[in-house]
């Protein structure tokens, strides 16, 4: 009996305790606070920044009731923004690191990426990474949508926005050459996919990449059988950067694809818009990232 009674005043020191670190916030299930992060390879170009910054926007206005945040993937232009702009961007990890120390307890996050290449990949591991972490450093919820080109259907439905965006500029003379980024990486074949998808659509439509397959000679072979003479250039890219403005159509550069084409006898003008600026092409993305809010 006393050392019951002695027990006694210790289990209310306990129970007493245990009020006051509730008191302090403690609770056993957390407020559920959303979050989108949209993650892009990124541009230097200002001018060109506006494709991303749109998807940024259409995110807000799809999830008012989350937060919404940017990343970009790649370190050499965050670098170069921060030192030309003094403006700061996270990385995918920053980002996220952050969005958890604010307390948001489900993120979605989702890629601008075109195909689940390399960089996704490395996303993947991130998101995968946190999304481990148990207790109060983790996320309750934390997942990854899918690139812009996941399966056939999202090649086919991107061929159709650009058959209604660019089909007025075909024609028995003339023709219209996407060019895409490419990788060596296996998801290149996301490309193959979309050149045939592209050709579902209009025999008028070609496909190239910079560093991958079709290559840019593949896709001359190509366009000779077609018998055109006249050829617009697009990006198949979501900013018009480095790659759209200058190894797509810069006219002074001998090795752009702009160049290239002229040589050959071909009437060349190009298209400066990247797929981000395209409203139909944002609800593709926003479709993915509908797909992963509960």
């Amino acid at each position: 009996m006393k050392k019951l009674l002695l027990l006694l005043p210790v289990a209310a020191l306990f129970a007493l305790s245990g009020v006051a670190f509730a008191g302090h916030g403690e609770v056993s299930e957390k407020e559920v606070r959303r979050a989108v992060l949209v993650v892009s390879f990124g541009t230097s170009m200002p001018e060109a920044r506006h494709a991303i910054d749109s998807l940024v926007d259409e995110a807000r206005r799809a999830f008012p009731d989350a937060e919404v945040r940017l990343a970009y993937t790649s370190n050499i232009i965050r670098r170069k923004i921060l030192k030309e702009e003094n403006l700061f961007i996270p990385t995918p990890l920053e980002a996220l690191a952050k969005l958890q120390d604010d307390g948001f307890t489900h993120v979605y996050v989702q890629p601008t990426h075109i195909i689940p290449g390399e960089e996704y990949e490395d996303l993947g591991r991130v998101v995968t990474a946190l999304a481990s972490i148990p207790g109060k450093f983790g996320f309750e919820k934390i997942v990854l949508g899918a690139p812009l080109l996941a399966d056939e259907g999202d090649c086919a439905d991107l061929a159709a926005i650009l058959h209604r965006t660019y089909g007025d500029r075909l024609g028995s003379d003339r023709a219209v050459v996407f060019m895409g980024h490419g990788s060596p990486h296996s998801a290149n074949a996301f490309y193959s996919q979309m050149a045939l998808c592209l050709e579902k659509v209009s025999d008028r439509f070609f496909l190239g990449t910079v560093e991958g397959f079709p290559s840019f000679d593949d896709m001359v072979r190509h366009l000779e059988k077609s018998g055109v003479r006249r050829v617009t250039l697009v990006p198949l890219m979501i900013v018009a950067g480095d790659h759209a403005r200058n190894d797509m159509a810069d006219g002074d550069d001998p090795e752009s694809w702009f160049s290239q084409l002229k040589e050959r006898g071909y009437r060349v003008d190009a298209v400066i818009s990247g797929l981000g600026e395209n409203g139909e092409v944002r609800a593709l993305f926003l479709n993915h990232l509908k797909a992963l809010v509960d």
